[in-house]
C-alpha cells in the first residue's frame, strides 16, 4: 500500500510538474515590467521627445539647428544660430493626448528607442563634420532618459530606428515646417 501511495503522489508531482512548466510557473503579473514603451507616456505632462538637426562643422556664426520637441500639450519648432544654440526663431502649435499618442506610438514602430548606450558612442561632436548630425531624446520629469544620434553621412551613430522616417515624423508635427525652414534660411543670409 505505501508503494501505491508513493506511486501516486510521485505521478501528482510530476503533473503538477508539467502543468507548471507549460503555463509558465503562474501569475505573469507579478513579473516587473522593465522597459516602458513611448505610447506610456502619452498621459505624462512631463514628457517630451526631440529631434535636434546640428548642421555642419562651420564658423561659429554659420552654423545652423533646428530643434523640435513634441510633448502631449504642444509642439515647438525653434532655429538655432552657433553652438552655444542662441535660439533666433521660435514657433509653437497647441498638440493632443491622442495626437501625442498617435505621433509616439509611430516613433515606437519607427525604432525612436532603439540604440547603443556604450560610452564611446555618447558624443555625436566631430561626426559627419560637412553634413548634419540628428540627435533623438526622449524626457520625463526633467531627465533626459534616452539619447541617441545619427548621421547625414551614414558613418558611425548610436541610433539604430529608422532615421528617414523618424525625421519625417518629426518634421510632420510642424504644419508650417518649409515654409519655416525657408524663412529662418533667408533670414541668416
Amino acid at each position: 500500500m505505501k508503494y501505491i501511495f508513493g506511486f501516486l503522489v510521485t505521478i501528482l508531482l510530476i503533473i503538477l510538474l508539467i502543468i507548471l512548466l507549460v503555463t509558465g510557473g503562474g501569475s505573469k503579473s507579478q513579473a516587473p515590467n522593465s522597459s516602458k514603451t513611448l505610447s506610456t507616456y502619452s498621459d505624462d505632462a512631463s514628457a517630451l521627445v526631440r529631434l535636434t538637426v546640428d548642421g555642419p562643422i562651420v564658423a561659429p556664426q554659420n552654423h545652423r539647428a533646428t530643434r523640435i520637441t513634441v510633448s502631449r500639450d504642444s509642439t515647438t519648432f525653434e532655429q538655432l544660430v552657433g553652438y552655444n544654440g542662441q535660439v533666433t526663431l521660435t514657433q509653437t502649435y497647441g498638440n493632443t493626448q491622442t495626437s501625442y499618442l498617435s505621433f509616439l506610438r509611430a516613433l515606437q514602430l519607427a525604432g525612436f528607442t532603439k540604440g547603443d548606450k556604450s560610452t564611446d558612442l555618447k558624443n555625436d561632436r566631430g561626426y559627419c563634420a560637412l553634413g548634419s548630425r540628428y540627435i533623438f531624446e526622449l524626457e520625463a520629469s526633467n531627465k533626459r532618459l534616452e539619447r541617441f544620434w545619427s548621421t547625414s553621412c551614414g558613418e558611425t551613430r548610436s541610433f539604430d530606428g529608422n532615421t528617414p522616417l523618424n525625421l519625417t515624423l518629426f518634421r510632420n508635427q510642424v504644419p508650417d515646417y518649409n515654409k519655416l525652414i525657408n524663412r529662418s534660411d533667408s533670414s541668416t543670409n
